[in-house]
């Protein structure tokens, strides 16, 4: 393993090994996102290879958002356990082996099968979670501008890949496109077992930001134990108004992102005339502005209450949703869009952990991020779901962008009703400990 020679190399030169696992957490979830966006300019062709309708490539699209959002508190747990890196290697191992197989898939269950639930699930064992994880458990000082950093990176592997991807299906196919991004999995895999870590204690060092090494040993007990520890934390975080809170808003941040622009935000500009490479660059654009927004959110979190900051995201997230259909879908109305769009995509998700570990404490931090972000997936796949019924049934996807919009403004208002840093009665669990596997 490389990580420990290059450890004490950094460590020579005054530099913390966090960044490095900062870097390959980014890599890891920049890859994931990859796969988790790519079917978003598949939908075209399929439907034309396949014969599939929008609602059914849709339906498989929405199995996967929502195990992508379910497993991630299971993963949290397991991360607990069995460390980062074995998690993060199993994780990209599946998804990687489901996108293989269904290069040769013909048959729409093969579909569900691979991109709904395999594919699903090994995206929901990294997602967001796997960041929280590392920002909270390698970094103290600058924890909130590095889960800025590893939340864009899942924004910009989602938006900034789709040009090249929409290209390489124009000229090449689908199944070239789905290649490019089983070739970046492999490589990642490579990067994760020689440089990941699963704690900064495994190297001798203290998470950065502090003086002192602090050893928290990995979580023991059977598989029983195991699953049954994510729901013991819903049960006690379920009992507080400010999950409840966190949980509704993350539902419609899902519901406003993911599940929907960049889903069907190709397909809705195709509707009206818009090539899909040229969606694909407007996609592209937000990425970017994502990227710099997403960064400018953690450095924010730092600094100013969360709450506030959450009702400026989605109040502006919501106002560019309803004032999309009035661009014309000219090159210079989707600009303005993609700009102030693309500032807020996953924005909220610096101030949402921080208000996860203000109200939950540090170590169920993941755990009930991890509640917290299924709702952000459940509200995902009913936006994937519901807007390619609304195209299917009314043929336009434009009440669907309306209804987000709305329920954006929504959001902005109920985040205010939490409480100024009122601790939520939820105590750390009680478990057994175990030497650290190797």
């Amino acid at each position: 393993m490389l990580s420990t020679p290059l450890a004490a190399a950094l460590r020579r030169r005054d530099v913390h090994y966090g960044w490095v696992v900062a870097a390959v957490t980014f890599l890891t979830m920049l890859a994931t996102a990859g796969a988790v966006g790519a079917p978003g300019v598949f939908i075209g062709p399929l439907q034309k290879e396949f014969g599939w309708e929008n609602s059914q490539i849709s339906s498989a699209l929405a199995i996967r958002l929502v195990l992508f959002g379910l497993m991630g508190p299971f993963a949290a747990a397991f991360m607990n356990r069995f460390g980062l890196r074995r998690v993060a290697l199993t994780a990209l191992t599946i998804i990687c082996t489901g996108m293989l197989v269904s290069l040769y898939m013909t048959q729409i269950w093969q579909l569900i099968l691979l991109w709904g639930v395999v594919v699903g699930i090994g995206t929901g064992l990294t997602a967001i979670v796997l960041g929280a994880t590392v920002a909270t458990r390698w970094f103290t000082a600058r924890r909130g501008l590095v889960m800025g950093m590893l939340s864009a990176s899942t924004a910009t592997g989602q938006l900034v890949f789709l040009p090249m991807l929409a290209s390489v299906t124009e000229h090449y196919g689908w199944r070239a496109a789905l290649s490019i991004i089983c070739a970046m999995m492999i490589a990642v895999i490579g990067a994760v077992a020689l440089l990941m870590r699963d704690r900064p204690s495994d190297l001798g060092l203290p998470a950065y930001g502090e003086t002192n090494v602090t050893d928290t040993p990995h979580a023991a007990g059977g598989f029983g134990a195991l699953l049954l520890t994510p729901l013991t934390t819903l049960r006690d975080a379920a009992k507080t108004w400010t999950f409840w809170v966190l949980f509704l808003t993350f539902f419609v941040c899902g519901a406003s992102t993911n599940g929907l622009v960049q889903m069907h935000f190709v397909s809705l500009c195709g509707d009206f005339g818009l090539a899909a490479t040229a969606a694909a660059g407007m996609l592209a654009m937000m990425g970017i502005f994502d990227f710099m927004g997403t960064i400018g959110s953690g450095w924010l979190s730092d600094r100013y209450d969360s709450r506030w900051l959450l009702f400026m995201y989605y109040g502006l997230r919501g106002l560019s949703l309803i004032f999309l259909p009035y661009t014309h879908f000219s090159f210079y109305g989707l600009s303005i869009f993609a700009v102030f769009y693309g500032l807020d995509w996953v924005a909220t998700v610096p101030p949402t952990v921080k208000l996860t570990s203000q109200y939950f404490g540090r170590e169920r931090t993941n755990l009930v991020f991890g509640w917290i972000f299924t709702g952000h997936q459940l509200g995902a796949a009913c936006a994937a779901y519901g807007a390619g019924l609304t195209r299917t049934v009314y043929e336009t996807y434009l009440p669907a962008f309306f209804a987000s919009g709305l329920l954006c403004i929504f959001a902005a208002a109920i985040v205010l009703t939490i409480g100024r840093l009122r601790r939520a009665p939820v105590q750390a669990p009680q478990t057994q400990t175990a030497p650290a596997p190797a």
